[in-house]
């Protein structure tokens, strides 16, 4: 269902998508990093934007007027519909990674710190695309 609303998305919206990658979320940590993905996104829209909603508390440093919406995603179509995007693109990504290092089974679990994927991670190591600051790579490190 997410994939057929992100096509809808992509096709009816003005979309900008911000990624950044795990060396910037190690260096930046998870928060600020998250705030650059949102300014990359921002930047990388085709319009201008009157007015910018966002999920959560953020702040972000915009030439328009900005509203943090804690809970976002539940209570604006627009938040929604970004939050959207950003999963589709994320397990795309994953799907990608999955071909190059497919014995940390990404296809599967996207990253997430399921027990498989921490099993991975103890069997394997971490992989290059792996975030450090990530507990369970962190933990491993010692």
């Amino acid at each position: 269902m997410r994939e057929k609303a992100y096509a809808e998305i992509m096709d009816k919206c003005a979309v900008g998508i911000g990624v950044v990658d795990e060396k910037i979320i190690d260096l930046l940590n998870i928060y600020r990093a998250t705030i650059r993905a949102m300014d990359l996104a921002i930047a990388n829209l085709n319009v201008v934007p009157d007015y910018i909603i966002v999920d959560g508390r953020v702040k972000l440093v915009t030439r328009c007027p900005l509203k943090c919406i804690v809970g976002g995603d539940a209570l604006s179509l627009s938040i929604a519909a970004a939050s959207i995007i950003a999963k589709v693109t994320r397990d795309r990504m994953m799907l990608e990674y999955d071909k190059t290092f497919p014995q940390y089974g990404f296809a599967r679990h996207k990253g997430y710190g399921t027990k498989f994927h921490k099993e991975a991670l103890k069997k394997h190591g971490p992989s290059p695309i792996h975030r450090f600051s990530f507990r369970p790579v962190k933990d491993l490190m010692v």
